[in-house]
C-alpha cells in the first residue's frame, strides 16, 4: 500500500509503490479524483475505465492534496464541507441551518482548500525563483564587502605601520643629533675643567720648590746670603690661580602628550555618513530584467517541452558505447562541447578523446585517482584537483595548464562547475574534517558548507559532487555511506542511506527533471532519486551488463553515460521517453 504523503518522513527514503491493491511497481502519477497513486500500466487501465476514464491523472508531482476529512465539532456525525465565507470556519451541512450561520455565504471547501493549496505553491514559487535568490545576491554582495573592508583595513594597518616606522626614525634621528651635542659640550667642559686641574698642580709644584728654597735659607753660609734673599722678588709668594665652577647643560623635557603623538602618526576617523542600503530589486523589476530574449524563450520552450513529455521508460535500451584509449578504467566522465569528453582511471590518466575514440589530449595527474575530480566549464575549458598538492588547475581550450585555486590545508578531491551560474564546486577534506566550498568563476571563494543547522558534520569523504536543477548541491559521501544533499543556501535537506542494504555511493549527476541518480558499485546498480531524496527505480543492474558500476553522467539528449572498472568501455543508455 502506498505512504500518504504525511506518513513521508522528513528523509524521504521511502520506495512510492502503486496504490492499486497487489500492485508493487513504481509509482508515477496520481488520480485527482480517486486520490490515488498509481503505475504507468494501472493508469492505463484506469483511463481505459468507462467510470474512470472521464478521471483527471496527471503526473505524482503535479497531484491535487486530498482534502482532511474532519467532523463536525457540533454535528460529530457529519463532515465538514462547506466554508462560511463570513464567519471564515469550515462547517457541515447541518450548520446552515442555524442561527449562527443564517444568511451567509458559503462555498464548497474543496475549491477553497484548492485555492489556498495553489496560493502555497505560488507562494513557493515567489519564495525559490525570487526571494531565495535575492537573499542569496545579498549574501555574496555582503561576502564582497567582508572581503574588501578586510582588504581596506589591512591597507589601513599597512599605513599606520609605515607611519610609526618613520616616526621612530625620526625620533632616532633627533636623539641621536641631542646625544652628540651633549657629547661636544662635555668634551668642552671636561677640557677647561682638566686646564684648571693642571694649573693648580703646577702652582702645588711651585710651591714645593719654594719651600725647599725656604728651608735653604734657614741654614745660610753666611748672614748676607739671607738678607739679600729676604730682599728678592722670589721671596714673595704668588697668590694662587683663580679657577671657575663648569656651568652644565639643562635637559628640558620636551612638552608633548598622547594627542601629539597621534597628529604625527596619523588618525584614523569613522566618516560620519548614513550607511547606504542595499538595493533589493522589487519583484517587477526582477522579472522585467530577466525577460528573456527571442533565443531564450525558444530555449525555455524546448526545455518546458522536454519536461512535460519525458518521463522514465518501462525499459532502459543501451544505444551505444565508446572505447576510450589510454585508459584502464572509467572512474569518472566529464562530457564537453562538440562530442569530446574526459575520462579519468584509478592510476591518474585524464584522456580526452572525441567520439570516434581519437584521444586528443593526455594527462599524468598524482596519486591514486578514485574521485570524481574534474569537470568542464561553461566556456568549454576543464579543471581539475590536485590532492597532494591541494590546488586546482585549470586546462584551456589552447590545452595550457595552470594553476587556478589554492585551497590551503584542505585536500581538494571532488568537482563540478555548475551548468546553472557557472560557480564551481570543490569537496574537500583533511585528516580530521570535510566540507563542501564554492567559488565564483574566477576563483574567489564564495562559501563553506561543513555542518548542519545542530552543528553535526555533514561530510567525512566528498569523493563525488553535482548540482541538481534547483541548485541543491548532491554530494556522493563513501565514509558517510550516504548521498548528502544541501540547498543553494548550505542548509541540509536530506541524507539518502539506500534501500535497507549497504549502500557504497560512488558517482552521482542529475537530470532535467531533477532526479539524482547514483552508483552504487557493490551493487551493481545506479539508484534513481527524486528531487526530495525519495527512491524511484534501480535504473541498471548487472541484468544490464553494468558491473561495479564507477561514473555516471547525462548528456544534452538525456543518455545515461556509465563507466566501469576493469574496462575502458563506456556505455551509454535510453532511460528517459
Amino acid at each position: 500500500m502506498a505512504l500518504s504523503e504525511s506518513q513521508v518522513p522528513p528523509d524521504a527514503q521511502h520506495y512510492l509503490v502503486c496504490g492499486t491493491e497487489d500492485c508493487e511497481r513504481n509509482c508515477q502519477f496520481y488520480c485527482n479524483d480517486c486520490h490515488q497513486p498509481m503505475c504507468e500500466q494501472c493508469r492505463d487501465e484506469h483511463q481505459k475505465n468507462t467510470k474512470t476514464k472521464s478521471h483527471e491523472v496527471v503526473p505524482y508531482k503535479q497531484r491535487k492534496r486530498p482534502l482532511p476529512v474532519e467532523q463536525c465539532k457540533i454535528h460529530p456525525t457529519k463532515e465538514m464541507v462547506l466554508l462560511c465565507e463570513e464567519c471564515q470556519i469550515p462547517i457541515c451541512y447541518k450548520c446552515t441551518a442555524t442561527k449562527e450561520h443564517r444568511g451567509h455565504a458559503f462555498t464548497d471547501i474543496e475549491i477553497d482548500f484548492d485555492e489556498k493549496v495553489s496560493r502555497c505553491h505560488e507562494e513557493i514559487a515567489k519564495i525559490r525563483n525570487y526571494f531565495e535568490p535575492t537573499t542569496q545576491d545579498l549574501k555574496k554582495e555582503i561576502a564582497g564587502d567582508v572581503t574588501e573592508i578586510k582588504k581596506i583595513m589591512d591597507g589601513i594597518r599597512t599605513s599606520m605601520k609605515t607611519e610609526a616606522e618613520a616616526v621612530k626614525k625620526l625620533v632616532d634621528t633627533v636623539t641621536s643629533e641631542n646625544i652628540k651635542q651633549v657629547g661636544k659640550i662635555e668634551q668642552s667642559l671636561l677640557e677647561t675643567l682638566n686646564g684648571q686641574n693642571q694649573e693648580i698642580d703646577d702652582y702645588i709644584t711651585y710651591l714645593n720648590d719654594l719651600i725647599k728654597t725656604f728651608y735653604g735659607y734657614l741654614s745660610p753660609s753666611n748672614i748676607e746670603q739671607i738678607t739679600s734673599a729676604l730682599k728678592s722678588e722670589s721671596f714673595i709668594i704668588r697668590p694662587i690661580p683663580e679657577t671657575s665652577k663648569p656651568v652644565p647643560p639643562v635637559f628640558t623635557v620636551g612638552q608633548h602628550s598622547k594627542e601629539d603623538v597621534a597628529k604625527l602618526l596619523g588618525i584614523i576617523t569613522v566618516p560620519n555618513n548614513k550607511p547606504e542600503n542595499r538595493k533589493i530589486k522589487p519583484m517587477e523589476t526582477v522579472s522585467t530584467q530577466l525577460k528573456p530574449t527571442q533565443k531564450q524563450r525558444k530555449q525555455d520552450r524546448e526545455k518546458s517541452y522536454v519536461k512535460q513529455t519525458l518521463s522514465l521508460s518501462s525499459s532502459f535500451t543501451k544505444v551505444r558505447e565508446y572505447t576510450v584509449p589510454g585508459v584502464d578504467d572509467v572512474f569518472h566522465i566529464s562530457l564537453g562541447k562538440s562530442g569530446r569528453l574526459w575520462v579519468s582511471d584509478g592510476s591518474g590518466n585524464l584522456v580526452q578523446t572525441d567520439l570516434q575514440g581519437n584521444q586528443l589530449q593526455k594527462i599524468q595527474t598524482s596519486g591514486i585517482r578514485s574521485e570524481g575530480y574534474h569537470t568542464v566549464t561553461q566556456d568549454g575549458g576543464l579543471i581539475y584537483t590536485d590532492k597532494q598538492n591541494k590546488v586546482i588547475n585549470r586546462i584551456t581550450p589552447d590545452k595550457t595548464i595552470t594553476e587556478f585555486i589554492k585551497t590551503g590545508d584542505f585536500a581538494p578531491l571532488s568537482i563540478h562547475s555548475s551548468h546553472i551560474n557557472g560557480d564551481i564546486l570543490v569537496g574537500m577534506c583533511t585528516d580530521e574534517e570535510a566540507k563542501v566550498t564554492s567559488y565564483n568563476k574566477t576563483g574567489t571563494e564564495i562559501q563553506n558548507i561543513q555542518r548542519d543547522n545542530k552543528g553535526q558534520e555533514l561530510y567525512s569523504l566528498p569523493h563525488y559532487i553535482t548540482e541538481n536543477i534547483n541548485g541543491d548541491v548532491c554530494v556522493s559521501d563513501w565514509d558517510k555511506r550516504a548521498v548528502v544533499v544541501v540547498d543553494k543556501s548550505g542548509q541540509h535537506r536530506f541524507s539518502y542511506t539506500g534501500q535497507r542494504s549497504r549502500f557504497n555511493p560512488y558517482g552521482i549527476c542529475t537530470d532535467v527533471l531533477g532526479h539524482i541518480l547514483v552508483c552504487a558499485s557493490i551493487s551493481n546498480t545506479v539508484y534513481l532519486l527524486d528531487q526530495d531524496g525519495q527512491f524511484l527505480s534501480l535504473l541498471l543492474t548487472s541484468q544490464q551488463g553494468v558491473t561495479y558500476p564507477r561514473s555516471v553522467c547525462v548528456d544534452d539528449e538525456n543518455n545515461l553515460w556509465v563507466g566501469q572498472p576493469y574496462t575502458n568501455i563506456v556505455k551509454v543508455y535510453k532511460y528517459l521517453q
